[in-house]
């Protein structure tokens, strides 16, 4: 790994392939093991879990996809799809001020419902139809996008902490020692 992408990897952040300047991260899994290590509160550290569980159900309905696109076989597997789907959005809907307020934030918003969506377009029986209607890249490209949306909001509030806690950190130290001790003291008070 060269020495520019070096200093920026830290915990939850993804690895860079030095040749194509690409995450490397190429499977639903990889996906969900980057996520469950990206966590910088409570908030993240549950939106983190539950895009991890849509990733594994879009890998695990990718697969059955690939093999099989028979209603009866891969039809069950995309209605538990839309049952995860439709958690992680009701997660998404709950999030505190800090993640609505992002502009990613809509957008993500906009994204589950439209996978939403296409899944129940999916899903609808056209006449003799016995296979469903979605390709397992058709599939995997909406759930990559989807996906790729929560990745960003991820990032952003990220972003977003890290200059809370930088604009945080310097308030105090541009106060004297005697009012940073006075802080520090009122803060332990509260803490207790």
């Amino acid at each position: 790994m060269n020495s520019v992408t070096q200093p920026f990897l830290r915990p939850g952040r993804l690895a860079v392939d030095d040749a194509t300047d690409l995450p490397t991260i190429h499977s639903f899994g990889q996906l969900s093991d980057f996520l469950r290590s990206a966590v910088a509160d409570e908030d993240s550290r549950a939106f983190s879990e539950s895009m991890g569980a849509l990733a594994a159900q879009a890998e695990a309905v990718a697969a059955m996809l690939r093999a099989d696109r028979d209603r009866d076989s891969a039809g069950p597997l995309l209605m538990d799809m839309l049952t995860v789907l439709r958690q992680h959005r009701a997660l998404v809907v709950n999030l505190g001020l800090a993640w609505r307020g992002l502009y990613e934030y809509a957008a993500y918003l906009q994204a589950l419902n439209n996978f939403r969506v296409l899944i129940g377009q999916w899903l609808q029986p056209g006449p003799w139809d016995r296979d469903l209607a979605v390709t397992a890249d058709d599939f995997a490209l909406v759930a990559w996008r989807t996906l790729g949306e929560g990745m960003l909001l991820i990032d952003m509030y990220e972003q977003w902490l890290q200059r809370e806690q930088d604009a945080e950190a310097s308030a105090l130290g541009e106060l004297e020692a005697p009012q940073v001790r006075r802080v520090l003291q009122w803060w332990q008070k509260l803490r207790r």
